[in-house]
């Protein structure tokens, strides 16, 4: 995906909804670590071989390490005015890729809870980390809020996209949970399945609720212009978590999306006042 491309698509995200919110230089920083987050997913989810893919994904790693070292950066590019403004740090770019390394080098299958505390880590609080330095957090602030809120929209993710990622052969249930509930080798196929994952869902829907009680409490204490940007994505993938609640994990299990009145109800609140 072009450059331009990721742009358009983050125009018709709840993304685009809660940075639209932002003032111009906090919304275009915002942008390019969207571009870049989506430019190394497209990698690691689309066609090539394993090589290919790391080869790409190589790239990028070059291009980060030359924008840091003042040379010219090829792919990383775009990202010179922002690293400029916001002084992000590079592990956190790096820890990205490495997050797409991991979905690269094999299709993750019941990763153990310390695995998926790892990706969880890199594909989303690596990016909460760059984020609440646009944002304006206090370093200890951002960098727990990036902690809970990244852990919370990721696993959020990861119990509404079950049966979707069974289906491209990867499944994030942690393999404790699969052990607990009698699913001693699971596979994507034998999990999608399952009648009743409910044994398996639940104690990691609780571990959601628990990482955004805590990014709610840290937003609470911190001033309304810093945390309105992440309030919104927070407010729109709770009402995602309280649609899983709702509807449980017993097939069929019915696709959730994003509701639209929660976003609005979100950018309302936040985005205007």
């Amino acid at each position: 995906m072009t450059h331009e491309a990721a742009r358009e698509t983050a125009r018709n995200s709840s993304f685009y909804r809660a940075m639209a919110i932002l003032p111009r230089a906090q919304r275009d920083a915002m942008f390019e670590i969207y571009s870049f987050c989506r430019a190394v997913d497209d990698i690691a989810d689309g066609e090539g071989t394993r090589e290919e893919k790391t080869a790409a994904l190589d790239l990028w790693r070059r291009d980060i390490r030359a924008l840091y070292e003042g040379d010219h950066a090829g792919l990383a590019e775009n990202l010179i005015n922002a690293l400029r403004d916001f002084s992000f740090e590079q592990d956190d770019f790096l820890a990205v890729i490495d997050g797409m390394q991991m979905d690269v080098d094999e299709h993750i299958v019941a990763p153990d809870a310390q695995t998926l505390d790892l990706y969880c880590d890199r594909v989303a609080s690596a990016v909460g980390r760059l984020s609440v330095r646009v944002f304006g957090l206090p370093e200890q602030d951002g960098i727990d809020l990036a902690y809970h809120l990244g852990r919370a929209l990721q696993l959020t993710n990861i119990l509404r996209d079950v049966d979707e990622d069974a289906g491209l052969g990867r499944v994030y249930l942690p393999r404790e949970l699969l052990s607990n509930a009698g699913i001693a080798e699971p596979t994507p196929e034998t999990v999608a399945a399952i009648e009743n994952l409910d044994p398996v869902c639940r104690p990691l829907l609780k571990q959601a609720e628990t990482h955004f009680e805590k990014a709610a409490a840290i937003m609470s204490a911190r001033p309304h212009a810093e945390i309105r940007a992440p309030m919104i994505m927070y407010l729109a993938y709770r009402a995602i978590w309280r649609r899983l609640d709702s509807r449980g994990f017993k097939a069929p299990r019915q696709k959730i999306a994003t509701p639209k009145l929660a976003v609005l109800g979100a950018f309302l609140r936040y985005g205007i006042f």
